[in-house]
């Protein structure tokens, strides 16, 4: 592995989650915009940005601040939303784990949705890749994103309320969810998976303090792996009737 292959792993990396800034852009704006309406200086803004780096999990506890929620409530509400990282962080182990502990450090800090999803799709095209050009490219998803999410923050949070409600600025979440989920429903099992997570989460959306999501995320894993275990019993009886 030489210096110049993780160099371009990383520019890689920098190109593929360059459209994603189109995403990064509008969403932080829009915290920005949120917290400032909720009462956030730009510095305040800007740190729960810095300090907690995941946008989901910073729009809830923001929702729940401007009701009054209990501090309690608010940080186990954002922990649940963000609880999907902890299934990020297993599955980028058997690539990354072999990294030195800083840099696993930084890249804990650094998962998002965007750069697990362009990860994954790249770890498991090249196999040439070590554990240097796997995190080099993991870094370069962030190149760019990181950066504009905290500009965009700074920016929402200095224009405040002046921007229209007619951009519609709160439908760039779900846009940006679907263009990351799409190209990894590669199997049967994760199309059982992501229907079933999508159909639970409309009644479970009643449920309090976010908690619809954990449930709908836990009964899409439950789905899924029965999909993958049924099919896996199902493909030798396909193989012996087919001889």
């Amino acid at each position: 592995m030489t210096i110049s292959t993780a160099k371009s792993a990383f520019w890689k990396g920098i190109r593929d989650s360059a459209p994603f800034v189109l995403v990064a852009g509008p969403f932080g704006l829009l915290f920005g915009v949120l917290a400032a309406e909720a009462g956030l200086n730009v510095a305040e803004a800007f740190a729960f940005s810095l300090a907690v780096f995941a946008g989901s999990a910073q729009f809830t506890a923001l929702q729940l601040m401007q009701e009054h929620t209990p501090t309690l409530i608010v940080l186990i509400s954002a922990l649940a939303v963000n609880l999907r990282v902890a299934m990020y962080s297993a599955s980028l182990t058997p690539y990354l784990g072999d990294a030195p502990l800083w840099q696993r450090a930084c890249a804990a800090y650094l998962t998002v949705d965007q750069a697990y999803a362009l990860s994954m799709v790249e770890f498991e095209r090249r196999d040439d890749w070590g554990t240097r050009e796997r995190m080099a490219y993991f870094f370069g998803t962030n190149g760019l994103v990181a950066p504009f999410w905290m500009a965009a923050t700074i920016t929402g949070a200095l224009v405040g309320a002046s921007i229209p409600e007619s951009l519609g600025l709160d439908f760039v979440l779900p846009i940006a969810f679907l263009a990351m989920i799409g190209p990894m429903l590669r199997t049967p099992a994760h199309v059982v998976a992501c229907f079933t997570a999508c159909a639970v989460a409309l009644p479970a959306a009643l449920l309090p303090y976010n908690l619809g999501l954990i449930v709908a995320g836990l009964a899409g894993m439950m789905a899924g792996a029965q999909a993958e275990l049924w099919l896996a019993q199902r493909a030798p009886r396909t193989e012996a009737s087919q001889k």
